[in-house]
């Protein structure tokens, strides 16, 4: 059983609702002076990040994941929650004069969203180091920053631990050239259709070309479920009915959680996309990122009613 790696971010996400939609509050003709303000009289606060978010969902399948990131004076709440939890925060590094990572996510009655996203501590990403005395047995790169993420997939490379790239919301930041470097060094990459489409139109190769260059390459479709191409064959990874459709948000981690975990125990593809598949149905049934629960036997329960079978052993 291999350790499990997870850099990128830590973040609080504000979320806060608009009872009406924007569409009425804004004057087209008129947004080149923009001035508005609306009322959110709903307000929630949510632990998030991507980092944050996977080492939650693997502790809840009973791993003991090493989360890396750099985070804020403000972090104190995040550690009481990991500690409670049972989740390490030994590899956070407090960046001093800085905030945790934050999204202030104002959302109308059509669903459509107005996000602010401070980065604060998450540009300092670069100053953690990944080193061969963490025992990582594999590991993800997911959305952080820029140079932190060019500089971790360098050194899981140079440790020969196996990674999982996951641009993710970062991809735009990158030119065509990383891109291509993190497709070259890393072992597996995932992305959702959107960021595939992104990837094609960067990189100027088609997704098949791409997924030549690495042991596996995932591709996420929402509620079709997702695609696993690997040794020139092609998984097709059915969606999870879920028991209600609340919150999309976090998903994709708690997709990514359930890959690492058949990847670090050597599972075949078809059964790591399929908990991955699962573990994003448990999630969307809760409103935020970390908000959903299971023990790992309720997870293997689950997965044996969706498919048949148990791929865990012992």
């Amino acid at each position: 059983m291999k350790k499990i790696l997870v850099t990128g971010s830590i973040a609080y996400d504000t979320i806060m609702v608009f009872p009406d939609r924007f569409k009425n509050h804004l004057l087209a003709d008129q947004l080149h002076i923009l001035n508005v303000c609306f009322l959110t009289p709903e307000m929630r606060r949510e632990f998030g990040g991507t980092a944050g978010n996977i080492g939650y969902n693997l502790k809840l399948l009973g791993e003991d994941p090493l989360v890396m990131a750099t985070v804020g004076e403000d972090i104190e709440p995040y550690l009481q929650r990991f500690a409670g939890l049972g989740i390490g925060t030994g590899l956070f590094r407090r960046i001093p004069g800085e905030f945790t990572a934050q999204a202030f996510i104002t959302t109308d009655l059509d669903d459509n969203q107005i996000i602010a996203f401070h980065p604060g501590a998450m540009n300092r990403s670069h100053e953690s180091r990944i080193a061969a005395s963490l025992g990582a047995g594999v590991a993800i790169i997911g959305p952080d920053g820029k140079e932190g993420m060019l500089q971790h997939a360098q050194q899981c490379a140079e440790l020969g631990v196996p990674f999982l790239f996951d641009p993710g919301q970062g991809l735009p930041m990158f030119s065509a050239q990383e891109l291509m470097q993190f497709i070259e060094a890393a072992d597996y990459v995932a992305v959702n259709d959107y960021e595939g489409k992104m990837l094609e139109e960067k990189t100027g190769r088609s997704l098949k070309q791409l997924s030549g260059s690495v042991e596996a390459f995932i591709c996420t479709l929402g509620a079709k479920g997702s695609v696993i191409h690997t040794g020139g064959q092609s998984h097709e990874i059915p969606s999870v009915p879920a028991s209600a459709v609340v919150d999309p948000t976090g998903c994709g981690d708690a997709y990514r959680a359930g890959l690492l975990y058949g990847i670090a125990r050597g599972w075949d593809w078809p059964s790591a996309g399929r908990l991955a598949s699962l573990m994003g149905s448990i999630k969307i049934a809760h409103r935020g990122a970390q908000n959903h629960a299971a023990t790992s036997q309720e997870v293997e329960a689950r997965f044996r009613e969706a498919f048949g079978y148990s791929p865990w052993k012992g």
